[in-house]
């Protein structure tokens, strides 16, 4: 299992949620089921929680999706499919899963980096997402060349305006088909406030490149992972978390992802969310005996049950909060 962030016991989460009298969190009946496909991914980015990149070898095999399919139908309630990655798209199964979850009749949302449908062979991709009528959260963490490619590598921000400029002209953005885009900090700090980055990122955008978007969500970055030892490298890691635990806010709790979300890994093992899967923290309190989704017939069974948490969750319960928790809403 994977090590979690270290904090004081007075300052773990379980006993700073307690302070403002929830014992513990639980779920509400399930209405997302995000799908973590493998970690291959054609970029490698400073700040990825999953430490994915383009020499991870671990992929959802095909029955282990047709199980998510299954699963998906079998759970009436679970009204979205978000699916993620590493770069989803590189799975041989995404197209599948897609068509099958929009064939049931279910929201998808895919969770897309922009340059990878640039990539050799990949360049169907905008047209299959504009036929499947699939909604884009795509990775732009800042609106200058600069910022992005410091965090993501030599020339991935001109790559992505030129994707964001072919989702743009399928379509995406332009009140129709849902393209959100996602900024998160290029160190250790809080985002700004959400309203007044979204209209610099419009402005900027649209000035420079005529791109438009739908929305911008804010995400904190996570102290775990790669992001976590870049923050160690540096000396930075508690000061990191000491940010992240004074300005801890309850009014997050009650709309925090995990309340609604279900998170399965690309070898079919079920959590609480996608940080935990990454610190391979299983489901709930059942932490010696992981859950798969070969277990559920109907995963609305999960509706009250306890979510796992530790001190990473002080990640999405900063400040305003992360935005990803509310981007599935």
């Amino acid at each position: 299992m994977a090590a979690t962030p270290d904090a004081h016991p007075e300052h773990s989460f379980e006993h700073t949620i307690a302070r403002h009298g929830v014992a513990a969190l639980h779920r509400d009946s399930p209405t997302t089921l995000q799908i973590n496909v493998g970690k291959l991914c054609n970029q490698a980015c400073h700040h990825c929680h999953v430490d994915a990149g383009p020499r991870r070898t671990e992929s959802m095999r095909r029955a282990t999706a047709a199980r998510v399919i299954e699963l998906l139908a079998a759970s009436p309630r679970v009204h979205t499919m978000d699916i993620t990655g590493g770069a989803p798209e590189l799975n041989p199964n995404f197209a599948m899963l897609v068509e099958q979850a929009r064939a049931l009749d279910r929201r998808v949302i895919v969770r897309c980096n922009l340059t990878v449908t640039l990539e050799p062979g990949m360049h169907w991709l905008v047209d299959f997402y504009r036929r499947s009528e699939v909604e884009l959260i795509c990775s732009m963490p800042c609106y200058t060349a600069d910022n992005v490619d410091r965090q993501r590598g030599r020339g991935v921000f001109a790559k992505s305006i030129a994707a964001l400029r072919n989702l743009n002209s399928a379509g995406f953005g332009r009140g129709l088909l849902r393209l959100d885009l996602v900024y998160n900090p290029g160190g250790s700090s809080l985002p700004p406030p959400q309203a007044e980055l979204e209209a610099r990122y419009r402005d900027e955008l649209a000035r420079n490149f005529g791109i438009v978007f739908d929305r911008l969500l804010t995400i904190t970055n996570m102290p775990i992972a790669r992001f976590a030892h870049q923050l160690h490298s540096a000396g930075d890691f508690a000061a990191y978390m000491s940010l992240l635990v004074n300005h801890f806010n309850p009014a997050t709790l009650e709309s925090l992802m995990c309340r609604t979300l279900v998170s399965v890994g690309w070898d079919g093992q079920i959590y609480d969310c996608d940080f935990n899967q990454m610190l391979e923290i299983p489901l709930g309190a059942n932490r010696f005996h992981p859950t798969t989704i070969w277990d559920f017939d109907d995963l609305d069974r999960l509706a009250g049950c306890a979510i796992a948490t530790a001190s990473h969750c002080f990640g999405c319960t900063a400040g305003a909060g992360s935005s990803c928790t509310g981007a599935i809403a």
